[in-house]
């Protein structure tokens, strides 16, 4: 199903795709070849993101579903598993950022859905899906980050550490395949992002100041189509008027700080 590009004949499931990042990145892995399968709770912007998939002559399979409802991972594993006993690419994306606030301040309730969804999800497509990653010739997870799950920030304590488990999570899982799988694992931190959650973030900020979500999206895309050091990190940047993807140095692999893609 999946079309002519660098990305041609690869099955590809992104989380968090009816908007934003993950929109992006679906139609960006779309775009290269990848047949798409997309899941959001908002099934509409699922359909939206999907017609523009097709419009654009790509293909994409929509999954509407809360990831953090029951066995809703494991219906969409057994799902795929049937359909095309394989995933080539996992990106997962799906976030829910809790109120800014002081550690002390903290509302539990918002804290555990962030948990839920940003950590215990995490695990959940993790376990799932490595059985069909392994079946794939180059299986490839991405883990959409933040700088604050590294760089702790005042009042982002509860949205901090639900990434730096996230970031934890995804390199122990890189160390556990990288001798036993084709399996190449890799963190990327998109940056600031023109999204509604940067926007509820950041209230008095100009949109226009901070890149659109389809510059990550592309970068993404762009990070599939070569190979890449299992457990390294990357950082998209914008200036000058260049958007770059860079290497951090972290993960197993602490690399040099260079930049892959220039462009």
């Amino acid at each position: 199903m999946a079309g002519e590009g660098p990305l041609s004949e690869r099955i590809a499931l992104v989380t968090g795709a009816s908007r934003g990042i993950g929109a992006a990145t679906a139609r960006a892995l779309a775009g290269a070849g990848a047949h798409v399968v997309i899941t959001a709770r908002n099934a509409r912007g699922l359909e939206a993101v999907e017609e523009e998939i097709h419009l654009a002559g790509g293909t994409a399979t929509i999954a509407p579903m809360d990831l953090t409802e029951g066995d809703a991972i494991a219906r969409l594993a057994a799902a795929i598993r049937e359909r095309w006993d394989r995933l080539d690419v996992l990106v997962i994306n799906a976030a829910m950022l809790p109120s800014l606030t002081p550690v002390t301040q903290i509302e539990a309730k918002s804290f555990n859905q962030a948990l839920t969804l940003n950590v215990l999800a995490t695990q959940a497509l993790l376990a799932a899906f490595d059985p069909l990653l392994k079946r794939s010739e180059r299986g490839r997870v991405i883990g959409m980050t933040s700088s604050v799950g590294a760089e702790p920030r005042a009042y982002w304590g509860a949205y901090g550490a639900t990434k730096a488990a996230f970031d934890v999570l995804l390199t122990c899982y890189a160390r556990e395949v990288e001798n036993i799988s084709r399996t190449h694992v890799a963190i990327v931190d998109p940056g600031a992002t023109r999204t509604e959650m940067r926007a509820r973030a950041y209230p008095g900020e100009d949109p226009a100041s901070v890149k659109p979500p389809a510059c990550v999206g592309d970068k993404v895309a762009e990070l599939l189509a070569v190979d890449f050091a299992t457990g390294a990190r990357f950082r998209v940047e914008a200036a000058d008027g260049e958007v770059r993807l860079v290497r951090q140095p972290a993960g197993l692999d602490a690399g040099d700080g260079n930049a892959l893609n220039q462009r």
